[in-house]
């Protein structure tokens, strides 16, 4: 009967890892694995056999299989890394260097098996099969197994890569078979829970993605492009650099990923991703093998020039210093280190010392692209080694021991192995090399692990497997000849407290040859005074700049909103500080104010003159028909008009806010009180004049006298109830105008305010309606016209200045209300003395009793 494509696809998988498919009889599966084993690439026999693997070779040759019959073993195919060999040889080193030593497991031989992986899941769970389940290289066509048997190697150095490290940790970890490897970085296997048994000498690449995160925040890159590896190096490494980038606010133009396996035209899209980018850095989390491909590629069409940062599986290989656009790339990597002894044994290899192991044949001939084996050989079109090849002539990965960096994880990685074993059958200077003990013990041992290499390097594991991180920072610097090379710029160490991780020792030669660091963001960094504006539809770090707002202020860089400043301060015209605001108000140098001044005080003299020439001329008929008391009182009161204005000069103050309010008050219903004294005074006199009249008696001097007072004191007593309620104060105005402050004599209560000018418009208009009424009474000398013509005028200008007051910004107000008292005053002074001091000074001839009293028609004003 003719299986199933999945059973026979089941079949396949077995043979591919090594399960005896001829062992599962009546459902049960055999014990034992099938056994023909992978040949070894390097091996030599000991009382302990340590396993180690490598990813010597990129690629295993497949063939179709048909399902008919048993399917072929995988073989390993493709060029070969000669730094993986480098690694594999470094083991074989170190476990001969062991052997010799006389203080680790001393009279105790350490044997290895070292495997070729071919960078290739299948071919590493098979070797990890044959490690598991022992050397017998017998087929066992029995039923059922009668006891399992031992494990080939009780611990294992390997494997480079992340992906085959995974597979067979899960598998070893089921049997507690330690599994050390040197440079598998992926942050997943410190997950204890899916790889209890594996351990590593170099650190998780969860370190270096943090640590290349802060590093990429540290120079003020925010807009960066992401490559890695579609392997679980390349995408658990991103992840974490992605996380941590996140956190450090770092934005992300593209993420691509790329396997050497995958299509060309993958390649080239992500090539031209990379091309068309506007990052210029460019962050790549790619394996070797991968990214010798992409830079391959991007050779072809040269993209603009990219500061290049990279993970420390390829920043440390001396195959891409080849590719000189990626001069001035950083990154970290593991530190450099001298392994004594180490080059002499690499270079110490003859062509017989080759032919005993298929690798090392393998090896030799694609050196000197010569052939060891004849036609059978890596080439068939290769000429025969002839004996003249020198190894120590070699330039290529495997003699270059200059970078010492991976092939120090080996060291110490086989080291920490022995010293397990050291731990479990000698005690002190003894040790029992028949002791027997499981893989499991080797595990625990491992745990416990705390020594200092020949080298002088400190091997131990924390709870997860996982070494203390510890990274050079490398830049890629043109040496004077023109070609690259490593040069350590910096450190890095996570043992140390945070901030304090990374160090710089030297300066970085960046992209171009630069020594500024190169810049890559997507939006420029808003200065002071701006405000960051998210850009729709685009990452965090886009963004436009936008101007604070009037009465804002940012005073950092790449601000997000913008403060307000305090009532009393405005911003500068950068808008990145805030000032005090200036003060603004009526100063004695204002020209305004000398103007009004010199008005004010030309208003007092003025006054004072025509109070001279009235006192001097007090006995002409002109003063006395006047009535000469009211006339002196009047001047008095214009005298203190035209000089309160002063008051509104000046920085207000409490004691001047309270004055010039009042004194206006008092002053003015003082000098109104006196000019309607005077209309009553005309009217009386007239009315006088008729038969049978005798209203002078009832307002005679006393009379005026009294109604003068009284009309005052009503004032003063406005102003008393004001000052004691709520008295005018300085007041700071901050809202009328933004930019600076109106310093002001607050109203305190607006009642009392619009009170005392109310009470002074009352008598005004009082004073009007009456002069009005005696406007037309027959006689030569009428003061009553006078009198009209005053207070028209007088209300004219109070009116007016209502909506001039309330509209005048700032210091204007005070000069409103000045110019008011100052025009009202010089028309009460003009309007009523002017006509008689132009008849004493200048008509004495007028000044008579009998001209004055010469009665003429009255006519209309």
């Amino acid at each position: 009967m003719q299986l199933s494509s999945s059973v026979m696809s089941f079949v396949s998988m077995l043979w591919l890892t090594g399960l005896n498919p001829a062992a599962c009889k009546d459902n049960t599966v055999s014990c034992k694995l099938w056994a023909e084993p992978q040949l070894p690439g390097l091996s030599m026999n000991g009382d302990f056999v340590i396993g180690g693997i490598f990813s010597i070779h990129y690629y295993t040759r497949s063939e179709q299989i048909t399902y008919t019959s048993l399917p072929p073993q995988p073989q390993c195919s493709g060029s070969m890394d000669f730094r993986e060999m480098r690694f594999a040889r470094a083991m074989e080193f170190t476990i001969q260097e062991i052997n010799n030593r006389t203080d680790l497991l001393p009279g105790i031989t350490l044997g290895y098996q070292i495997h070729d992986s071919c960078t290739a899941v299948p071919m590493a769970i098979k070797v990890a099969f044959q490690f598991a389940n022992g050397i017998e290289t017998d087929f066992n066509d029995s039923e059922s197994c009668l006891q399992s048997a031992a494990a080939a190697v009780p611990a294992l150095v390997g494997e480079s890569s992340s992906t085959p490290s995974i597979s067979m940790a899960r598998m070893l970890g089921l049997f507690r078979i330690p599994q050390v490897s040197p440079f598998a970085t992926c942050a997943c296997l410190s997950d204890k829970r899916q790889y209890p048994a594996f351990f590593r000498t170099v650190p998780s690449d969860h370190h270096q993605a943090a640590a290349l995160a802060r590093m990429v925040k540290h120079f003020g890159w925010t807009w960066i492009g992401a490559v890695r590896s579609d392997s679980d190096y390349g995408n658990n490494g991103m992840a974490s650099f992605l996380k941590a980038a996140q956190e450090e606010g770092i934005c992300v133009e593209y993420s691509e990923a790329y396997y050497r396996t995958q299509p060309r035209s993958k390649l080239e899209r992500v090539a031209n991703v990379i091309r068309r980018a506007t990052a210029r850095v460019v962050v790549a989390f790619v394996a070797s093998g991968d990214m010798k491909f992409l830079l391959e590629e991007l050779a072809r069409k040269p993209p603009p020039p990219l500061q290049w940062i990279g993970s420390e599986t390829w920043i440390t290989d001396t195959d891409f210093l080849k590719f000189n656009m990626c001069a001035g790339a950083v990154g970290f990597g593991i530190p450099r280190s001298v392994i004594p002894g180490l080059r002499e044994f690499l270079l110490d290899l003859t062509p017989a010392q080759a032919l005993e192991s298929p690798l090392l044949t393998e090896f030799w001939e694609r050196s000197f692209s010569c052939s060891l084996r004849g036609k059978s050989g890596f080439s068939k079109s290769a000429r025969e080694c002839n004996g003249s090849e020198d190894i120590r002539a070699l330039q290529n990965q495997y003699t270059d021991t200059s970078q010492l960096r991976i092939t120090n994880m080996v060291y110490k990685a086989t080291y920490a192995i022995a010293h397990a074993i050291h731990g479990i059958i000698c005690n002190d200077t003894q040790c029992d090399k028949t002791k027997k003990f499981s893989p499991w013990q080797i595990f625990n041992a491992l745990k416990k692990v705390n020594f200092t290499t020949k080298n002088g390097y400190r091997v131990t594991f924390d709870s997860n497997g996982d070494p203390v991180a510890v990274y050079d920072l490398l830049n890629w610097q043109v040496k004077s000849d023109g070609s690259l090379d490593f040069v350590t710029v910096g450190h890095y160490d996570s043992s140390k407290s945070r901030g304090q991780e990374f160090s710089m020792s030297r300066p970085i030669n960046w992209v171009g040859g630069q020594t500024e660091v190169p810049v890559s963001v997507c939006s420029e960094s808003c200065p002071p005074g701006t405000r960051k504006a998210m850009q729709k539809g685009k990452p965090i770090c886009c963004y436009d700049c936008i101007p604070c707002a009037e009465g804002e202020i940012s005073n950092k860089t790449d601000s997000l909103d913008c403060l307000h400043c305090p009532p009393e301060f405005w911003p500068n015209t950068k808008r990145d500080s805030c000032l005090p605001k200036p003060v603004e108000f009526l100063s004695w140098d204002d020209t305004l104010s000398i103007i009004l001044t010199v008005f004010s005080v030309a208003g007092a003299f003025m006054a004072v003159c025509v109070a001279a020439v009235f006192y001097k001329h007090r006995t002409s008929p002109i003063v006395r028909a006047n009535n000469s008391e009211l006339s002196f009182l009047l001047l008095f009161s214009l005298t203190l008009c035209f000089l309160c204005s002063l008051t509104f000069i000046g920085r207000p103050s409490e004691w001047s806010c309270m004055l010039r309010h009042t004194a206006f008050g008092i002053t003015f219903v003082l000098c109104i009180s006196c000019v309607l004294g005077k209309t009553i005074v005309v009217l009386m006199a007239f009315r006088a004049t008729l038969p049978g009249s005798n209203v002078m008696k009832w307002f005679g001097p006393p009379q005026q006298r009294l109604s003068v007072l009284a009309f005052t004191l009503i004032q003063v007593l406005i102003c008393v109830l004001w000052l004691k309620i709520s008295p005018p104060l300085p007041f700071k105005n901050v809202k009328h105008y933004k930019e600076r402050i109106i310093l002001e004599c607050g109203l305190g209560s607006a009642i009392g305010f619009w009170a005392v000018l109310g009470y002074i418009g009352f008598l005004a208009f009082l004073c009007f309606v009456l002069a009005f009424l005696a406007r037309k009474l027959p006689d030569n000398f009428n003061e009553a016209k006078f009198i009209t013509f005053s207070m028209l005028i007088f209300c004219a200008v109070w009116i007016t200045f209502i909506p001039a007051y309330v509209s005048s910004p700032g210091k204007f107000t005070v000069a409103v209300e000045i110019f008011a008292i100052l025009a009202s005053s010089f028309g009460l002074i003009i309007c009523i003395f002017a006509p008689k001091c132009f008849i004493i000074v200048f008509r004495p001839e007028q000044n008579t009793k009998k001209h004055l009293m010469v009665k003429v028609p009255s006519k209309a004003i």
